[in-house]
């Protein structure tokens, strides 16, 4: 997956989900999704291609251990954020899912009146 498609595909996704809104808080250089006020996306505006999303700590590990293109992120908490480069390991479909459950993480900890969504069974199909 090269660096346009990287992109397109998480602001898509992003995009797509209840609630959530891109702003430019740090000035042009960055698009940072975020809801209800709190961020879960950010891809600097420079042709990188990078994206950083929140990931549960045990799943950074092993994300960062089983995908050549997950990284540690710079500048941030590496226990708790993951950055996303343009490369071979990376499909589609994780990258969806990874900025989907980024979404979650933040969404689980609002205070439940702010919720666009439930956590618990967002996304997931009916039995």
């Amino acid at each position: 997956m090269d660096a346009s498609e990287l992109v397109s595909l998480a602001s898509a996704r992003a995009e797509e989900l209840p609630g959530a809104a891109a702003e430019n808080p740090f000035g042009p250089e960055w698009d940072v999704y975020k809801v209800r006020g709190r961020v879960f996306l950010l891809m600097p505006v420079d042709g990188t291609g990078r994206v950083t999303l929140k990931s549960q700590p045990d799943d950074a590990v092993a994300l960062r251990a089983t995908f050549a293109d997950i990284v540690p992120v710079y500048h941030m908490n590496k226990k708790h954020w993951i950055t996303l480069n343009p490369g071979r390991s990376l499909e589609a479909g994780l990258v969806r899912e990874l900025v989907t459950d980024s979404y979650l993480l933040v969404v689980e900890k609002l205070p439940r009146a702010q919720r666009p969504v439930d956590p618990d069974t967002f996304g997931r199909r009916p039995l």
